[in-house]
């Protein structure tokens, strides 16, 4: 027999307490939503990550209350492509992004969501969900009660229970082959480079990224089947170098697979975001941002009682990272191109950095110049 937890319904209910979820509450509060939280966790909460933070996160961070400080990880200045002798460097023509573990990010946004007025369960596992006819939603937990609300956030991750609860999934029709997995480590090791490094090699990509002043992550991502960290590292000969005799200083952490298709990111009084709302694949390094975007675009939504309009902009903030990810994953498979790119790259700087600007939203499409892509064509001949 079921009781209920709450007698006033709160506006918004977040299910899911990561850096989305809490991004999503905070957000919420400020468009003047009451909002509640739960997890089945407790915090702090740590997951495989690259932990990368782009510039254009770091501005909805900002945005949110929260100022990540250079105390808080590593800033870093551009991106840096190395496959065997072949390496291309570009920087960001804006503002920097930053480095920062995973646990200090979820601390911060914890306490603003706390300072927010977010009213945060924390070790509270939801069973189930339906949705009310009138409008408004009920999430049933472990031992019966349940908690209702106007609308209902599915930020749970990957594999998200609400996305299946609200018939929200979607149809791979990728193949086995397609799986991608990843996993991630830190070192005790001063960063060598103010980039973030990315290693190619056969089937697999390793990021090197500064989140401390002595401390690096490196997180791998590849395709098939089960791997573990130190047989997959063994595939960059250049970083196993780099890296030497520096100790671990962190658990092995792993995700996959990465590809979860969905149906529809709203559907009656329930919404999806981050990870939850649909997973390509975490080449493009920019997954958090990505969910601090949605987060934004969903609280505005919410607040104007208007959930067709997450969904319109939901598809404008996916639509040129997803581009980005499949062309990504296209050259990652065609070794012979992949270096062709990267030696084309090598030799425009210039060029490499305006595709960060608009990857990173500083700039938009009409500064990448009508030359651009006869010159990268010019220089893939030349490679």
């Amino acid at each position: 027999m079921s009781r209920r937890l709450n007698d006033g319904a709160a506006d918004v209910l977040v299910v899911g307490g990561g850096p989305a979820g809490l991004a999503t509450a905070i957000a919420c509060r400020q468009a003047g939503l009451s909002v509640s939280l739960v997890d089945r966790s407790q915090p702090i909460i740590d997951k495989a990550c690259g932990e990368g933070l782009m510039p254009d996160g770091l501005a909805c961070l900002q945005r949110l209350g929260i100022a990540v400080e250079s105390s808080l990880g590593r800033p870093f200045f551009g991106i840096r492509y190395i496959d065997g002798e072949s390496v291309a460097e570009g920087r960001f023509p804006g503002p920097p992004g930053q480095g920062i573990r995973r646990t200090r990010l979820h601390q911060a946004l914890v306490h603003r969501a706390e300072v927010s007025g977010v009213a945060l369960s924390w070790q509270r596992r939801a069973t189930g969900l339906r949705q009310r006819q009138g409008g408004g939603v009920e999430l049933e937990l472990q031992g019966g009660e349940v908690i209702s609300a106007r609308w209902l956030v599915g930020a749970d991750g990957l594999r998200s229970r609400v996305r299946q609860w609200a018939s929200m999934g979607g149809v791979d029709i990728a193949g086995p082959g397609s799986r991608r997995f990843g996993v991630r480590r830190h070192y005790t090791l001063a960063p060598w480079s103010d980039c973030v490094e990315v290693y190619w090699a056969e089937g697999c990509e390793a990021y090197v990224t500064p989140v401390a002043a002595d401390e690096v992550g490196v997180a791998i991502l590849w395709s098939g089947g089960a791997a573990d960290f130190d047989t997959l590292l063994h595939a960059f000969p250049g970083l196993v170098e780099r890296l030497g005799d520096a100790v671990s200083c962190s658990r092995d952490r792993g995700a996959g697979p990465l590809r979860q298709p969905v149906g529809s990111v709203a559907r009656g009084s329930v919404a999806l975001v981050g990870d939850a709302a649909g997973y390509l694949d975490a080449i493009s390094g920019e997954g958090l941002s990505l969910a601090f975007h949605q987060a934004e675009a969903l609280a505005t939504a919410l607040a104007s009682g208007r959930l067709s309009e997450y969904r319109r902009r939901h598809r404008q903030i996916c639509r040129l990272p997803s581009a980005m990810i499949r062309l990504l994953l296209w050259i990652e498979k065609r070794p012979a191109l992949r270096q062709r790119v990267i030696k084309a790259l090598a030799r425009e700087p210039r060029l490499f950095s305006r595709f960060l600007g608009l990857h990173s939203r500083h700039l938009p499409w009409h500064r990448l110049g009508w030359s651009t892509g006869p010159r990268l064509l010019w220089r893939l001949l030349q490679a």
